[in-house]
Protein backbone atom coordinates (compact mmCIF):
# COMPACT_ATOMS: atom_id res chain seq x y z
CA UNK A 1 0.00 0.00 0.00
CA UNK A 2 0.97 3.58 -0.25
CA UNK A 3 3.71 2.17 -2.92
CA UNK A 4 2.37 3.15 -6.15
CA UNK A 5 1.76 6.46 -8.24
CA UNK A 6 -0.52 7.11 -11.26
CA UNK A 7 -3.36 5.63 -13.34
CA UNK A 8 -1.96 5.11 -16.77
CA UNK A 9 1.31 5.97 -16.45
CA UNK A 10 2.51 4.33 -13.33
CA UNK A 11 4.89 4.05 -10.84
CA UNK A 12 6.17 1.49 -8.30
CA UNK A 13 8.97 2.65 -6.25
CA UNK A 14 11.07 0.03 -3.05
CA UNK A 15 14.14 -0.09 -1.43
CA UNK A 16 15.58 1.55 1.67
CA UNK A 17 18.28 4.24 2.50
CA UNK A 18 20.70 1.48 3.28
CA UNK A 19 19.64 -1.23 1.20
CA UNK A 20 21.12 -2.97 -1.49
CA UNK A 21 19.18 -0.76 -4.38
CA UNK A 22 16.72 1.54 -4.80
CA UNK A 23 14.15 0.91 -7.86
CA UNK A 24 11.20 1.92 -9.78
CA UNK A 25 8.54 -0.08 -11.94
CA UNK A 26 6.67 2.35 -14.85
CA UNK A 27 3.69 0.77 -16.24
CA UNK A 28 2.17 2.49 -19.63
CA UNK A 29 4.87 4.35 -20.96
CA UNK A 30 3.72 4.43 -25.05
CA UNK A 31 6.09 1.90 -26.98
CA UNK A 32 8.23 3.69 -29.48
CA UNK A 33 9.44 6.63 -27.20
CA UNK A 34 12.92 7.81 -27.61
CA UNK A 35 14.63 6.63 -24.28
CA UNK A 36 17.82 8.46 -23.91
CA UNK A 37 20.22 7.47 -21.02
CA UNK A 38 22.30 10.16 -20.87
CA UNK A 39 19.28 11.99 -19.79
CA UNK A 40 17.76 10.17 -17.73
CA UNK A 41 21.17 10.20 -15.68
CA UNK A 42 21.77 14.01 -16.00
CA UNK A 43 18.00 14.49 -14.65
CA UNK A 44 20.13 11.70 -11.70
CA UNK A 45 22.78 14.03 -11.19
CA UNK A 46 21.01 17.27 -10.33
CA UNK A 47 19.45 15.12 -7.70
CA UNK A 48 22.39 13.27 -5.76
CA UNK A 49 23.83 13.85 -2.67
CA UNK A 50 27.18 15.45 -2.41
CA UNK A 51 27.13 18.31 -4.70
CA UNK A 52 27.91 21.04 -2.66
CA UNK A 53 28.86 22.94 0.66
CA UNK A 54 24.95 23.14 1.28
CA UNK A 55 24.23 19.53 0.55
CA UNK A 56 24.63 16.26 2.54
CA UNK A 57 28.37 15.30 2.22
CA UNK A 58 26.99 11.40 1.52
CA UNK A 59 28.84 10.20 -2.07
CA UNK A 60 26.12 8.35 -4.36
CA UNK A 61 26.57 8.63 -8.57
CA UNK A 62 23.32 7.36 -8.60
CA UNK A 63 24.02 5.37 -11.61
CA UNK A 64 21.06 3.95 -13.21
CA UNK A 65 20.40 0.45 -14.58
CA UNK A 66 17.83 0.23 -16.87
CA UNK A 67 16.11 -3.93 -16.45
CA UNK A 68 13.57 -4.05 -18.86
CA UNK A 69 10.91 -2.08 -21.50
CA UNK A 70 13.83 -0.50 -23.74
CA UNK A 71 14.62 -2.47 -26.54
CA UNK A 72 17.64 -0.63 -28.97
CA UNK A 73 16.90 2.63 -27.15
CA UNK A 74 12.88 2.81 -27.52
CA UNK A 75 10.23 1.63 -25.07
CA UNK A 76 8.44 -1.91 -25.69
CA UNK A 77 5.14 -1.14 -24.05
CA UNK A 78 6.07 -3.35 -21.27
CA UNK A 79 6.88 -2.33 -17.99
CA UNK A 80 10.33 -0.16 -17.30
CA UNK A 81 12.57 -1.48 -14.44
CA UNK A 82 15.56 0.33 -13.36
CA UNK A 83 17.70 -0.05 -10.50
CA UNK A 84 19.74 2.93 -8.72
CA UNK A 85 22.43 0.84 -6.30
CA UNK A 86 23.39 2.69 -3.05
CA UNK A 87 27.26 2.61 -2.36
CA UNK A 88 27.89 4.78 0.20
CA UNK A 89 25.90 3.95 3.39
CA UNK A 90 27.53 4.70 6.78
CA UNK A 91 24.75 2.28 8.56
CA UNK A 92 26.75 2.83 11.87
CA UNK A 93 25.93 6.19 11.91
CA UNK A 94 22.23 5.28 12.98
CA UNK A 95 23.59 2.94 15.71
CA UNK A 96 23.31 5.09 18.11
CA UNK A 97 19.49 6.08 17.48
CA UNK A 98 18.54 1.89 16.97
CA UNK A 99 15.82 2.56 19.82
CA UNK A 100 15.11 5.81 20.05
CA UNK A 101 12.89 8.21 18.16
CA UNK A 102 14.87 11.77 16.24
CA UNK A 103 12.28 14.88 16.76
CA UNK A 104 10.03 15.33 13.98
CA UNK A 105 11.31 12.40 11.89
CA UNK A 106 8.82 8.76 10.77
CA UNK A 107 10.47 6.76 13.16
CA UNK A 108 7.60 7.13 16.29
CA UNK A 109 5.27 6.85 13.61
CA UNK A 110 6.71 3.69 11.58
CA UNK A 111 6.95 1.58 14.67
CA UNK A 112 3.67 2.52 15.47
CA UNK A 113 2.25 0.93 12.10
CA UNK A 114 5.17 -1.96 11.56
CA UNK A 115 5.93 -2.75 15.23
CA UNK A 116 9.66 -2.85 13.50
CA UNK A 117 11.66 -0.34 11.60
CA UNK A 118 14.97 0.13 9.72
CA UNK A 119 16.47 2.89 11.72
CA UNK A 120 19.46 3.06 9.38
CA UNK A 121 18.83 6.74 7.80
CA UNK A 122 15.29 6.39 8.18
CA UNK A 123 14.89 3.49 6.25
CA UNK A 124 11.53 3.65 3.90
CA UNK A 125 10.86 6.68 5.25
CA UNK A 126 14.37 8.37 4.11
CA UNK A 127 14.39 11.05 1.32
CA UNK A 128 16.83 8.69 -0.98
CA UNK A 129 13.46 7.17 -2.03
CA UNK A 130 13.19 10.38 -4.28
CA UNK A 131 16.04 9.03 -6.60
CA UNK A 132 13.41 5.75 -7.96
CA UNK A 133 10.94 8.92 -8.92
CA UNK A 134 13.59 11.04 -10.45
CA UNK A 135 14.43 8.51 -12.69
CA UNK A 136 10.78 7.68 -13.68
CA UNK A 137 9.88 11.22 -13.78
CA UNK A 138 12.88 11.89 -16.57
CA UNK A 139 11.33 9.41 -18.66
CA UNK A 140 7.89 11.32 -18.09
CA UNK A 141 9.66 14.33 -19.35
CA UNK A 142 10.87 12.34 -22.44
CA UNK A 143 7.51 11.57 -23.12
CA UNK A 144 5.99 15.38 -22.66
CA UNK A 145 9.28 16.86 -24.62
CA UNK A 146 7.58 14.46 -28.07
CA UNK A 147 4.41 17.29 -27.30
CA UNK A 148 6.33 20.39 -26.24
CA UNK A 149 5.37 20.59 -22.86
CA UNK A 150 8.20 21.60 -20.73
CA UNK A 151 8.59 21.33 -16.76
CA UNK A 152 10.83 23.80 -15.01
CA UNK A 153 10.93 24.31 -11.27
CA UNK A 154 13.73 26.83 -9.30
CA UNK A 155 14.06 27.50 -5.41
CA UNK A 156 12.27 30.96 -4.33
CA UNK A 157 12.87 30.92 -0.51
CA UNK A 158 15.00 29.91 1.70
CA UNK A 159 13.85 31.18 5.01
CA UNK A 160 12.54 34.56 5.12
CA UNK A 161 14.91 35.24 2.43
CA UNK A 162 12.37 35.53 -1.02
CA UNK A 163 12.58 35.77 -4.56
CA UNK A 164 10.55 38.82 -5.49
CA UNK A 165 10.41 38.81 -9.38
CA UNK A 166 8.05 36.59 -10.74
CA UNK A 167 8.81 33.79 -12.95
CA UNK A 168 7.73 35.52 -16.39
CA UNK A 169 10.94 38.05 -15.48
CA UNK A 170 13.14 35.36 -14.56
CA UNK A 171 15.35 33.63 -17.21
CA UNK A 172 15.12 30.00 -15.98
CA UNK A 173 18.14 28.84 -18.35
CA UNK A 174 20.21 30.40 -15.37
CA UNK A 175 18.70 27.80 -12.48
CA UNK A 176 21.38 25.27 -13.18
CA UNK A 177 24.16 28.18 -13.02
CA UNK A 178 24.51 28.21 -9.27
CA UNK A 179 24.92 25.15 -6.39
CA UNK A 180 21.24 27.06 -4.84
CA UNK A 181 19.56 26.52 -7.87
CA UNK A 182 17.74 30.08 -8.16
CA UNK A 183 17.27 31.89 -11.07
CA UNK A 184 18.67 35.24 -10.01
CA UNK A 185 22.42 35.40 -9.28
CA UNK A 186 22.11 37.84 -6.55
CA UNK A 187 19.05 36.17 -5.00
CA UNK A 188 21.00 32.91 -4.99
CA UNK A 189 24.49 34.09 -3.73
CA UNK A 190 22.25 35.66 -0.63
CA UNK A 191 20.77 31.93 -0.18
CA UNK A 192 24.22 30.36 -0.61
CA UNK A 193 25.63 32.29 2.66
CA UNK A 194 22.20 31.65 4.58
CA UNK A 195 21.88 28.35 4.34
CA UNK A 196 26.18 28.06 4.68
CA UNK A 197 25.93 29.95 8.20
CA UNK A 198 22.70 27.96 9.24
CA UNK A 199 24.89 25.05 8.97
CA UNK A 200 27.62 26.45 10.82
CA UNK A 201 25.60 26.59 13.07
CA UNK A 202 24.79 22.80 12.72
CA UNK A 203 21.17 23.59 12.07
CA UNK A 204 18.75 23.66 9.23
CA UNK A 205 16.76 25.89 7.67
CA UNK A 206 13.50 25.49 4.93
CA UNK A 207 12.47 26.85 1.95
CA UNK A 208 10.03 26.95 -1.12
CA UNK A 209 10.46 25.62 -4.94
CA UNK A 210 8.13 27.37 -7.23
CA UNK A 211 7.34 24.82 -10.72
CA UNK A 212 5.89 26.59 -13.88
CA UNK A 213 4.22 23.81 -16.65
CA UNK A 214 4.28 25.49 -20.30
CA UNK A 215 2.49 24.24 -23.05
CA UNK A 216 0.12 21.90 -20.77
CA UNK A 217 -2.94 21.52 -24.26
CA UNK A 218 -6.28 22.33 -22.57
CA UNK A 219 -8.73 19.83 -21.35
CA UNK A 220 -6.09 17.65 -18.84
CA UNK A 221 -8.08 16.74 -15.50
CA UNK A 222 -10.82 14.84 -14.22
CA UNK A 223 -14.04 16.50 -13.06
CA UNK A 224 -14.70 16.29 -9.05
CA UNK A 225 -12.18 14.40 -6.74
CA UNK A 226 -9.38 13.93 -9.43
CA UNK A 227 -8.64 17.42 -10.17
CA UNK A 228 -5.53 18.13 -11.95
CA UNK A 229 -4.42 20.20 -9.09
CA UNK A 230 -5.63 17.88 -6.44
CA UNK A 231 -3.15 15.56 -8.35
CA UNK A 232 -0.38 17.54 -8.33
CA UNK A 233 -1.28 18.92 -4.66
CA UNK A 234 -0.87 14.71 -3.82
CA UNK A 235 2.20 14.67 -6.11
CA UNK A 236 3.93 17.29 -3.95
CA UNK A 237 2.99 16.20 -0.67
CA UNK A 238 3.93 12.98 -1.14
CA UNK A 239 7.70 14.44 -0.82
CA UNK A 240 9.85 14.17 1.89
CA UNK A 241 9.52 17.20 4.05
CA UNK A 242 7.46 19.15 2.13
CA UNK A 243 4.25 20.81 4.21
CA UNK A 244 2.24 23.13 1.98
CA UNK A 245 1.12 23.24 -1.93
CA UNK A 246 -0.25 26.23 -3.37
CA UNK A 247 -1.25 26.82 -7.00
CA UNK A 248 -2.05 29.99 -9.12
CA UNK A 249 -2.61 32.90 -6.86
CA UNK A 250 -2.82 30.61 -3.80
CA UNK A 251 -3.47 32.02 -0.53
CA UNK A 252 -2.57 35.60 -1.78
CA UNK A 253 -5.51 35.20 -3.59
CA UNK A 254 -7.80 35.65 -0.46
CA UNK A 255 -6.69 39.35 -0.11
CA UNK A 256 -8.09 40.02 -3.89
CA UNK A 257 -12.05 41.00 -4.92
CA UNK A 258 -13.66 38.65 -7.60
CA UNK A 259 -13.31 41.67 -10.00
CA UNK A 260 -9.35 41.36 -9.86
CA UNK A 261 -9.31 37.74 -9.43
CA UNK A 262 -11.27 37.01 -12.31
CA UNK A 263 -8.94 35.87 -15.54
CA UNK A 264 -10.86 37.37 -18.41
CA UNK A 265 -10.95 35.61 -21.87
CA UNK A 266 -9.88 36.47 -25.15
CA UNK A 267 -9.47 35.46 -28.83
CA UNK A 268 -6.11 35.30 -29.90
CA UNK A 269 -5.86 33.73 -33.67
CA UNK A 270 -7.34 30.56 -33.39
CA UNK A 271 -6.98 30.42 -29.34
CA UNK A 272 -9.01 31.18 -26.55
CA UNK A 273 -6.55 32.69 -23.92
CA UNK A 274 -7.17 34.61 -20.41
CA UNK A 275 -5.52 37.89 -20.19
CA UNK A 276 -4.65 37.44 -16.77
CA UNK A 277 -3.67 33.85 -15.00
CA UNK A 278 -4.63 33.70 -11.51
CA UNK A 279 -5.84 30.24 -11.75
CA UNK A 280 -2.36 29.47 -12.25
CA UNK A 281 -3.56 27.64 -16.06
CA UNK A 282 -6.63 24.96 -14.34
CA UNK A 283 -10.20 26.13 -14.09
CA UNK A 284 -12.43 23.39 -12.82
CA UNK A 285 -9.55 21.32 -12.42
CA UNK A 286 -8.61 21.06 -15.87
CA UNK A 287 -5.88 22.54 -17.94
CA UNK A 288 -6.77 25.69 -19.82
CA UNK A 289 -4.07 25.91 -21.58
CA UNK A 290 -1.95 29.08 -19.81
CA UNK A 291 1.33 28.09 -17.88
CA UNK A 292 0.20 26.22 -15.06
CA UNK A 293 2.09 27.25 -12.14
CA UNK A 294 2.67 26.66 -8.22
CA UNK A 295 4.92 26.66 -4.89
CA UNK A 296 5.92 24.07 -2.37
CA UNK A 297 6.84 24.70 1.21
CA UNK A 298 9.66 22.29 2.73
CA UNK A 299 9.92 22.21 6.24
CA UNK A 300 13.73 22.53 7.83
CA UNK A 301 15.37 19.19 7.55
CA UNK A 302 14.68 17.29 10.85
CA UNK A 303 18.25 16.29 11.56
CA UNK A 304 20.28 18.64 13.44
CA UNK A 305 24.19 17.98 14.49
CA UNK A 306 22.26 19.25 18.38
CA UNK A 307 21.10 17.16 21.33
CA UNK A 308 18.00 17.00 21.55
CA UNK A 309 15.40 15.51 24.03
CA UNK A 310 13.02 12.47 23.23
CA UNK A 311 12.00 8.91 23.94
CA UNK A 312 12.91 5.37 23.25
CA UNK A 313 11.29 2.41 22.22
CA UNK A 314 10.48 2.06 25.77
CA UNK A 315 8.79 5.25 26.62
CA UNK A 316 12.16 6.55 28.63
CA UNK A 317 13.52 9.88 28.16
CA UNK A 318 16.64 10.23 26.22
CA UNK A 319 18.75 12.33 24.47
CA UNK A 320 19.46 11.87 20.40
CA UNK A 321 22.27 13.57 19.39
CA UNK A 322 22.78 14.44 15.52
CA UNK A 323 25.19 12.76 13.75
CA UNK A 324 25.78 11.50 10.44
CA UNK A 325 25.50 13.23 6.95
CA UNK A 326 22.58 15.51 6.42
CA UNK A 327 21.68 18.45 4.19
CA UNK A 328 21.12 21.47 5.86
CA UNK A 329 18.20 22.95 3.62
CA UNK A 330 16.89 20.07 1.21
CA UNK A 331 15.55 22.72 -1.67
CA UNK A 332 18.45 22.75 -4.09
CA UNK A 333 18.31 19.08 -4.39
CA UNK A 334 14.54 19.06 -4.15
CA UNK A 335 14.15 20.47 -7.59
CA UNK A 336 14.45 17.65 -9.84
CA UNK A 337 12.21 16.19 -7.73
CA UNK A 338 9.63 18.66 -7.71
CA UNK A 339 9.71 18.34 -11.69
CA UNK A 340 9.71 14.65 -11.92
CA UNK A 341 6.48 14.37 -9.96
CA UNK A 342 4.88 17.44 -11.91
CA UNK A 343 6.24 15.37 -14.89
CA UNK A 344 4.12 12.27 -13.85
CA UNK A 345 1.36 13.87 -13.22
CA UNK A 346 1.37 15.97 -16.53
CA UNK A 347 2.26 12.64 -18.11
CA UNK A 348 -0.76 10.61 -16.40
CA UNK A 349 -3.19 12.76 -17.48
CA UNK A 350 -2.06 13.39 -20.70
CA UNK A 351 -2.59 9.56 -21.76
CA UNK A 352 -5.58 9.95 -19.78
CA UNK A 353 -7.50 12.30 -21.66
CA UNK A 354 -7.17 10.19 -24.90
CA UNK A 355 -9.70 8.01 -23.76
CA UNK A 356 -12.07 10.97 -23.10
CA UNK A 357 -13.00 11.66 -27.23
CA UNK A 358 -13.99 8.63 -29.27
CA UNK A 359 -12.07 9.98 -32.08
CA UNK A 360 -8.85 9.89 -30.32
CA UNK A 361 -9.20 5.93 -28.78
Amino acid sequence: MGNSFGKLFKITTFGESHGLALGVILEGCPAGLSIDPSFIQSEMQRRKPGQSKITTQRKEEDEVEILSGVFEGKSTGTPIGIVIRNADQKSKDYSHIADKFRPSHADFTYFEKYGIRDYRGGGRSSARETAARVAAGAIAKLLLQEKGITVQAFVSQVGGLKLEKPYQELDLTKTEDNIVRCPDPETAEQMIELIDSVRKDRDTIGGIITCIIKNTPPGLGEPVFDRLHAELGKAMLSINAVKGFEYGSGFDGVTMRGSQHNDSFVKEGNQIRTTTNHSGGIQGGISNGEDIYFRVAFKPVATIMQDQDSVNEAGEAVTVSGKGRHDPCVVPRAVPIVEAMAALVIADYLLLSKSNKLAEI
